[in-house]
C-alpha cells in the first residue's frame, strides 16, 4: 500500500545550527507560533534541563508536522560524538535525512562520519548548507568542497523548482538513464528526479541561514516537491529503535510501523514472550496523543512491552544487530553511604536498555559499580539522570581506559565440574578472529557425544557472560568459541553444572593461549595553520600516532591518522595553546588494536588470574570420595573425554606443549556420606541442619485471601523452596508457549500439573507466582493446588516485586531458589542471598526428571507384569494338579 507518511531525521556536526534549523522548520509548518533559540534556552526540541544549560541535543526527539499534504515526523538527533549511539538508532527508521553543513567551517570530521553512516544504512539525503549569512563565504567553493569530501552528485537545487538547462545538465551527469532522458527531450521529469534522490543517485543541496530565516521556506518547498511516496506491505511489521521510561516509570517501546497497522490491545510476540499493547502514543516534543491505531510509515511509542530492545523486528520484520561502538572510558560510581547498591544496580540496568553505548559493570569482588561511557559529557548527563530519575546524588571517580584481550592462535580449553551429585565436562576450541569481530559462538560437537539440549545450554552459557582474559582481567573479544565435546551424567548432571564447566573451559583456554592486550583507537583529523604542522607531527609521533602525509586545504594544513585514545584524548588543550585556538582535532572511535604499552598496563593493573575466585582457571574433580581442585595446566590429564580434534594435533601452546592431550576414561565411584558433606561444604559452604518448626496445615477459606507475604511464609517449613515466575517459564517453554497462544488458562493449568509431579518427586517446596498486576481491582490470591502453593499478585504488583518480598522475608533463614530468566530480577534476588535458576535450565531439569519418573513407572510395571505372570502360571499349575488328582 502507498502512504503519504514520511520520517525525516535531522543530523549535523555539533554547532552547525541543527536545533535552529529545526525551530525554523517547525515555525514555517505552523507547529510553533514563536521561534525558540538555543542561546535563549527555549528551543522546542531541547526540553531537557541539561540540554538547555549545555546548549546541545542529548536525546533524540520527534515532532509531527505537515509539508504540503505530506505527514512528516521530524526526528531531531544529537550532534555530539558522545551521543552517537542515540543518533545511530534513528537511522534504522528514517526515510530521508536532512544533513546540515556549517558553511563557515565546511565539511568537518564528524560530518564525514555521519555521511558514512547514512551510506551504511542506505538513507537518501537532502543537504542544508547553513550560516551562509556570514561574510566572505563563497557558495561555489563550499559546493566544490562538499562534492570533493562527500560525493560528486551533491547538486545545487536552488533553482530546481524553476529549472533551467544548467540544472538539468547537472542532474543528467549523475545517472545514465537521466542523461538519456535529457538528451532525448532536453528535460527530466520530476518523478524521475524523485526516484534518483530516493535511490541515492542525487543529493540535493540548498544554501541559507537558519538564524536569519533565509532559505528555510525554499528548503521545505523542495522537500514537498521531491519526497517520493513509499510502498508498504499490508501485513503488520515494525522496527524497534529506542527504549525509554516516562515520568511514571512506564516502559516505552519506540517503533516505526513498516507494514499494515497496529491497534491498542494487539498482542505482539517475540522469541520467548507474548504481550499486549496497552497504549499507543504519538509524541511531538514532550507532549503526546493517545491513538487507537497507527498505520505504516508512522513513528509511535507503545506501553505494555517489557522484553523489546533496540533493533528488534516485530511481525514480519526481522531483528537486526546494530554494531554500536564500544565505550572506551571507565568510571567508578561513588555512592552515598545510605544507598542500597543492589537496588541501584537494578535501576541502572534500565538505563542500559535506553542507551546501548552505556555499560553498567558490577565488580563482584569489590562489590562496586563501574560505568563505561564514550566520553566525559556522558558522565555529566548520567549524573543528572540518576538524580532526577532515582533521587540519588552520585559522584564518579577518575576515568581510566577500557582495555580488552584476545588471542593469537587456536587453543583448546577444558572445564570439568564434579562435586557430589554434580557432573559436567566441556571442551571448547577458541580461535582468533579479525579485529572488531567480537565473540562468535557455534557448536562442532556431534549429538552422539552430547545431547542437543545440553549443547544449546552450553552455548547459552557462553553467550550470557562477559568472559575475561588473564592479563588484566579485561573482557575478551575477537574470538570464535566452538563447543567440540562435552559429557553429562545420567543422574547427577544439572544445568548449573554445565555453566561452571563452560566458564572454566574458557578460562582454561585463555591460560594456555598467547594473549594480547588491546586498547581503543581514535581515528583523528587535525586542521591547523601551516606553520604549526611540524610541531603537530612531532607531538603525534610522541603520542604513538600513525598518520598520513599532510594535505593543504583552504590555507590550512590537515593531518589524518590513528592514535591510542589514552595518548590523544586530551590533545585539543595543547593544540589550542600553541595554535592560538585556531587548530581543531576531530576524533571518532575506530575500534581496538594491540596496546602500545602492554607491560606497563599489566603491571599497573596487578591482576592475578589464579586468585580470581569468581573466575577460576582450574577444575573440580572427584576421586575415592574426596573432591579436589586441579590447576589449569593439569586439567587435560584428568579430563574424562578422549581427544576429538586430531586435526589440531600440530597446534602448540605458548610452552610448546601440544594442546590436545590423551585423556583418561570416566569411572563411576562411590563415597560415604561424611565425604559427601566435606566436598559439599568445601564447594558451596556450610550445610544447614534440619529445622523443626511449623507443620503443614490445611488452608482455610480465610487464609486463601491475599493477605501479604507473612501468612504464606508461616505455612512453609521446608529447608529449601523454589519461587517460580510462572509466565516467565510458560513463555520460555515451547509447548506451554504454543498452548498459551490458544488459551492462557490452559497453559497455567498445565504448568501447575507439571509442577505437582515435580514436587512429588523432588519434595521441594514450590511457590508458583503469576503476575496479575494489570488485573483491574485485583486483590491477589494465594491457594494450594494439590501439593504446591499458587499466588496471583494484586493489582499494580508484579511477580518480580512479590518474589523480591518473599525472598527478603525468608531468605535470611532458608535456602531460596528463584526460577526466572529476568536478568535484573536475578541480580536483585542474588543480592538478597537467593540462588538463581534460569527458566531454560529449570525446564531441562523437569524434562530430565520426567524421564526418570517414566523409567521408574515402566520398571514397576514390568515387575508387576512379571509377578502377575508368575501368579497366573502358579494358579494354572495348581488348577491342573487338582484336576489330575480328582481324575485319579
Amino acid at each position: 500500500m502507498k502512504v503519504n507518511n514520511y520520517v525525516l531525521g535531522i543530523l549535523a556536526h555539533v554547532d552547525s545550527g541543527k536545533t535552529t534549523l529545526a525551530e525554523n522548520i517547525l515555525f514555517e509548518s505552523g507547529v510553533i507560533k514563536k521561534l525558540g533559540r538555543v542561546d535563549h534556552k527555549d528551543a522546542f526540541f531541547d526540553n531537557y534541563g541539561l540540554e538547555r544549560v549545555r546548549g546541545i541535543t542529548i536525546f533524540s526527539k520527534q515532532a509531527q508536522l505537515k509539508i504540503g499534504n505530506k505527514k512528516i515526523c521530524l526526528l531531531d538527533t544529537p550532534g555530539h560524538v558522545d551521543f552517537s549511539a542515540e543518533m545511530e538508532r534513528t537511522l534504522q527508521v528514517i526515510d530521508y535525512a536532512i544533513l546540515i553543513v556549517n558553511g563557515a567551517n565546511g565539511v568537518q570530521g564528524h560530518t564525514i562520519t555521519l555521511w558514512q553512516l547514512l551510506q551504511k544504512y542506505n538513507v537518501p539525503v537532502f543537504l542544508f548548507i547553513n550560516k551562509m549569512d556570514q561574510t566572505n563565504l563563497d557558495k561555489d567553493k563550499i559546493l566544490d568542497e562538499i562534492q570533493y569530501r562527500l560525493d560528486t552528485t551533491c547538486i545545487d537545487f536552488t533553482d530546481s523548482l524553476n529549472p533551467g538547462e544548467k540544472f538539468f545538465d547537472d542532474i543528467a551527469m549523475c545517472d545514465e538513464s537521466l542523461m538519456e532522458e535529457f538528451l532525448a527531450s532536453n528535460n527530466i521529469k520530476v518523478e524521475n528526479i524523485k526516484s534518483a534522490i530516493a535511490s541515492r543517485k542525487i543529493f540535493p543541496c540548498l544554501f541559507g541561514s537558519a538564524l536569519k530565516q533565509k532559505g528555510v521556506h525554499e528548503f521545505l518547498d523542495i522537500l514537498d516537491c521531491f519526497l517520493q511516496e513509499k510502498v508498504y506491505s499490508e501485513e503488520f511489521g515494525s522496527r524497534v529503535f529506542k527504549i525509554t521510561y516516562d515520568d511514571n516509570n512506564n516502559r516505552l517501546t519506540h517503533m516505526k510501523i513498516l507494514g499494515g497497522s497496529l491497534k491498542v490491545k494487539s498482542v505482539l510476540s517475540g522469541e520467548s514472550w507474548n504481550e499486549k499493547i496497552d497504549q499507543i502514543r504519538v509524541y511531538s516534543g514532550n507532549q503526546y496523543r493517545n491513538l487507537n491505531e497507527v498505520t505504516a510509515g508512522e513513528i509511535c511509542a507503545v506501553t505494555g512491552l517489557n522484553h523489546t530492545f533496540s533493533g528488534d523486528g516485530l511481525g514480519f520484520i526481522k531483528e537486526i544487530k546494530i554494531p554500536f561502538l564500544e565505550p572506551v572510558l571507565n568510571y567508578k560510581l561513588i555512592l552515598p553511604e545510605s544507598c542500597n547498591i543492589y537496588e541501584l544496580y537494578k535501576k541502572l540496568c534500565k538505563l542500559e536498555e535506553e542507551d546501548p553505548q552505556l555499560h553498567i559493570v558490577w565488580e563482584e569482588q569489590l562489590k562496586e559499580i563501574y560505568i563505561q561511557v564514550m566520553g566525559e559529557v556522558q558522565i555529566e548527563v548520567l549524573k543528572c539522570i540518576i538524580f532526577e530519575r532515582f533521587h540519588i546524588s552520585v559522584d564518579f571517580g577518575s576515568s581510566n581506559i577500557v582495555y580488552k584481550e584476545t588471542i593469537t592462535e587456536p587453543v583448546v580449553g577444558i572445564g570439568h565440574f564434579e562435586p557430589l551429585k554434580h557432573y559436567a565436562e566441556v571442551h571448547v576450541l577458541m580461535e582468533p578472529l579479525e579485529r572488531g569481530s567480537g565473540l562468535k559462538f557455534l557448536t562442532k560437537c556431534s549429538e552422539d557425544i552430547l545431547n542437543k539440549n545440553w549443547q544449546r545450554l552450553i552455548i547459552t552459557h557462553l553467550e550470557e557472560k562477559k568472559h575475561i582474559g588473564v592479563l588484566t582481567g579485561s573482557e575478551i573479544t575477537d574470538i570464535g568459541i566452538s563447543l567440540i565435546a562435552g559429557k553429562a551424567h545420567q543422574k547427577h548432571t544439572e544445568g548449573g553444572d554445565f555453566r561452571q564447566a563452560t566458564y572454566r573451559a574458557v578460562r582454561n583456554a585463555m591460560k594456555k593461549a598467547k594473549s594480547v592486550l588491546l586498547e581503543p583507537i581514535y581515528e583523528f583529523r587535525i586542521e591547523l595553520p601551516q606553520e604549526y604542522i611540524g610541531r603537530a607531527m612531532t607531538d603525534l609521533q610522541y603520542r604513538n600516532a600513525k598518520f598520513e602525509t599532510p594535505m593543504l586545504e583552504n590555507d590550512m594544513a590537515v593531518l589524518k591518522g590513528t592514535a591510542p585514545v589514552i595518548c590523544i584524548k586530551d590533545y585539543q588543550i595543547e593544540l589550542n595553546s600553541y595554535s592560538g585556538g585556531i587548530g581543531k582535532i576531530f576524533c571518532t572511535i575506530s575500534g581496538y588494536d594491540v596496546c602500545h604499552n602492554t607491560e606497563e598496563i599489566v603491571l599497573e593493573r596487578k591482576y592475578d588470574s589464579e586468585n580470581d575466585v569468581e573466575n577460576p582457571t582450574g577444575s573440580v574433580f572427584c576421586s575415592h570420595g574426596a573432591g579436589y581442585y586441579v590447576e589449569w595446566s593439569q586439567v587435560a590429564k584428568y579430563a574424562h573425554i578422549k581427544n576429538v580434534l586430531t586435526e589440531l594435533d600440530n597446534y602448540s601452546n605458548s610452552s610448546g606443549q601440544n594442546i590436545i592431550n590423551k585423556h583418561s576414561t570416566f569411572n563411576e565411584m562411590t563415597i560415604v556420606q561424611e565425604e559427601i558433606d566435606a566436598i559439599y561444604e568445601q564447594t558451596f559452604g556450610r550445610i544447614k541442619k534440619e529445622r523443626t518448626g511449623w507443620s503443614r496445615k490445611i488452608i482455610s477459606d480465610e487464609d486463601k485471601k491475599y493477605n501479604g507475604v507473612s501468612k504464606l511464609c508461616k505455612r512453609i517449613n521446608k529447608e529449601e523452596y523454589l519461587l517460580i515466575d510462572g509466565y516467565n517459564v510458560i513463555f520460555a517453554w515451547d509447548k506451554l508457549r504454543n498452548l498459551s497462544e490458544m488459551n492462557i488458562d490452559s497453559a497455567r493449568d498445565k504448568l501447575m500439573d507439571i509442577l505437582c509431579n515435580y514436587q512429588g518427586y523432588t519434595k521441594k517446596e514450590i511457590i508458583l507466582i503469576f503476575d496479575a498486576y494489570k488485573v483491574h481491582g485485583g486483590k491477589g490470591e494465594i491457594f494450594d493446588y494439590h501439593n504446591i502453593h499458587v499466588v496471583y499478585t494484586k493489582e499494580t504488583e508484579t511477580a518480580d516485586q512479590y518474589i523480591e518480598k518473599v525472598t527478603y522475608e525468608i531468605g535470611k533463614k532458608y535456602n531460596v531458589v528463584v526460577v526466572t530468566s529476568d536478568r535484573l530480577e536475578q541480580m536483585v534476588v542474588w543480592g538478597q542471598g537467593a540462588r538463581r535458576l534460569p527458566a531454560l535450565e529449570f525446564i531441562n531439569e523437569i524434562e530430565k526428571i520426567n524421564v526418570e519418573i517414566w523409567n521408574k513407572i515402566n520398571e514397576k510395571n514390568q515387575k508387576t507384569m512379571k509377578r502377575n505372570y508368575l501368579f497366573d502360571n502358579v494358579s494354572e499349575m495348581v488348577e491342573d494338579y487338582l484336576t489330575d488328582k480328582k481324575d485319579d
